[in-house]
């Protein structure tokens, strides 16, 4: 189910993850294909363990083990990511007091990666980082205990963007925020894409969320997806696939009995 976009800047192509265990193999993503054009935005979104984390690991290379194709700007890269992978593709974790180093003051954890990848004026791409996440530059000193939810995840954006890449994969972004801060979260990522011309997959279980950021919406079930979608589409319920159709209907909240109805 391969989105046909000629000059996609990430495609998937017959992904399949097999994890080995005592209880013998999981099959957990089957023959997965999609692909998101330039400055565009994806959504794979379903229920826990139905494979849409293990997609992304896939993609971001910290899972090697997979069968089929990932590709950047339709050149398929190799199982173990090299440095220049990395310089323009960037992950954003769910949890984002465990992504940050608990020991290291936020001016470190920006820096790291611009030392990595050979950036100069590093001082100046600090500032600019922090001012493009909406903190000021007195937050260079504290460190990530001294932070809320929110301020940590505009810190590990922040250090996904100082190395300036074209892709950010996004795991969950905000399921870990209290929902007032969710809202800041995924406007500034939807302003930032706007901005940067930054094309996003992110995975999620959350409907609302993916429907607000991303453009289109891959339904799946099973490790496979089942049904692919407008974020237009997801909000006018029209889904063709059954589970795509239970999903819906399940996210739409709790729906009290016509009045009448037998129990």
């Amino acid at each position: 189910m391969t989105a046909p976009y000629a000059d996609a800047m990430v495609r998937a192509a017959d992904l399949d993850v097999r994890f080995q265990s005592r209880r013998g193999t999981a099959h957990a993503v089957k023959g997965v294909s999609f692909a998101v054009e330039p400055g565009g935005a994806l959504g794979i979104v379903g229920e826990s363990g139905c494979g849409k984390s293990t997609v992304l690991r896939a993609l971001a290379g910290l899972n090697t083990g997979y069968d089929g194709s990932v590709l950047f700007r339709d050149q398929e890269v190799p199982r173990r990511r090299d440095k220049a992978f990395f310089r323009r593709v960037q992950m954003v974790f769910q949890d984002p007091y465990a992504s940050l180093h608990p020991r290291k003051m936020v001016r470190a954890v920006l820096s790291e990666p611009l030392r990595i990848h050979g950036f100069d004026r590093q001082d100046q791409r600090i500032d600019a980082a922090l001012d493009a996440v909406g903190l000021g530059r007195g937050f260079r000193y504290r460190y990530p205990h001294e932070l809320s939810g929110g301020q940590r995840q505009r810190v590990a954006i922040a250090r996904s963007l100082i190395i300036e890449p074209e892709i950010l994969l996004l795991d969950e972004p905000t399921s870990a925020l209290d929902v007032s801060v969710q809202a800041e979260i995924l406007n500034l990522l939807k302003a930032l894409r706007r901005e940067r011309g930054l094309t996003y997959l992110m995975v999620t279980h959350d409907l609302a969320v993916i429907a607000h950021l991303c453009d289109r919406i891959a339904m799946m079930n099973g490790g496979r997806i089942v049904e692919e979608m407008t974020a237009q589409g997801i909000r006018a319920r029209q889904a063709q696939d059954a589970y795509t159709r239970s999903f819906l209907e399940a996210s739409t909240g709790y729906r009290p009995a016509p009045e009448g109805a037998v129990a």
